[in-house]
């Protein structure tokens, strides 16, 4: 059995890049959180920036925002014991090829695994394995926007898929590939997948098909993000993991300073136990929730999973859930 901890869009650029310049030590995630942590043997997590001090805007008008964090941010990666970050989103390339480059030299002399891009399309698609005492975890990751930062033959950048219209042929390929690997490891799959729009409060249809398509594939896990809250549990999907460090406005009615923490023990036969810890966002600090906020969560994820025919129940502070 392996236990993981699993954190949603982390971006830590912008405000976040500010205060690190003004403070290269400043506590961005509280002692606390990297307790939780702690008790898994390994994080995974959406690493929603690059890792730069160079590189140009993208060229195009209509993006809004632009996510770049300063080489120092990867020791926020090193406390929290991140031992894989997935890079397929739509900001990994915001300061283009060269800060995308730089991203996988600070990340790869930090001794962190990343998935999800590359120098070219084999090593954007390609996973990642990570080895825990006698058992692995194959980690793949795949965005499904946008299509402009796809890598290409000898062009770096995301493992781009357009599950709108169902999971492509390469990407069932290297999820079964890595199942049938598991079981001779033996080992587990995880995939991360950037999906589905912002500040939705469920899934959007294509999603809930490439999910069912992926866990058909033989993932053993299926982790969501993209929507910057966090969605419900079904079968070995969790659908979005919400938030978990940035410097965004705050929606009042969907509470995007609200999120989670993930702890899921898997194996080969498929995951067996979750326990999804309450967390509050403050503007580029995270810490665990308490009182009506920590309420507010575990009520929201209990309705969110209720509305896919799942019931967790509450145990200690932590929403609990066992297949």
């Amino acid at each position: 059995m392996t236990r993981i901890a699993l954190a949603g869009d982390t971006m830590l650029g912008r405000g976040v890049a500010e205060r690190l310049a003004g403070n290269p030590k400043a506590g961005l995630v509280d002692p606390e959180v990297i307790e939780v942590a702690g008790e898994a043997d390994l994080t995974i997590l959406n690493l929603e920036c690059c890792l730069s001090e160079r590189g140009e805007p993208w060229p195009d008008p209509t993006k809004p925002f632009f996510f770049r964090a300063p080489p120092v941010a990867v020791e926020t990666l090193v406390a929290l014991g991140v031992r894989c970050v997935t890079l397929a989103n739509n900001h990994t390339l915001d300061f283009g090829v060269t800060a995308l480059l730089d991203t996988f030299v600070h990340l790869d002399d930090a001794g962190i695994a990343w998935v999800g891009a590359g120098p070219d399309l084999d090593r954007a698609r390609a996973p990642t394995v990570l080895e825990v005492g006698s058992e692995r975890v194959a980690v793949i990751g795949v965005t499904d926007h946008p299509e402009d930062y796809a890598a290409g033959p000898d062009r770096p950048g995301v493992a781009f898929a357009d599950l709108r219209s169902g999971v492509p042929a390469w990407l069932a390929g290297v999820v079964g590939a890595g199942a049938s690997k598991a079981a001779e490891a033996p080992g587990a799959v995880v995939v991360m997948a950037h999906w589905g729009p912002n500040m939705a409060s469920r899934p959007v249809p294509h999603v809930v098909r490439a999910a069912a398509q992926l866990v058909e594939c033989g993932a053993t896990l299926v982790a969501g993000h993209s929507a910057h809250v966090f969605h419900g549990l079904s079968g070995r999907v969790l659908f979005d993991l919400g938030d978990f460090l940035d410097d965004y406005r705050t929606d009042p009615l969907l509470r995007n300073d609200l999120g989670l923490l993930w702890l899921v023990t898997l194996d080969a036969e498929g995951p067996h136990h979750l326990e999804a810890v309450p967390l509050a966002l403050g503007y580029c600090h995270t810490r665990l929730a308490t009182g009506d906020g920590a309420a507010w969560v575990r009520h929201r994820l209990r309705a969110a999973c209720r509305e896919m025919g799942t019931e967790v129940v509450d145990r200690d502070g932590r929403v609990i859930f066992d297949w």
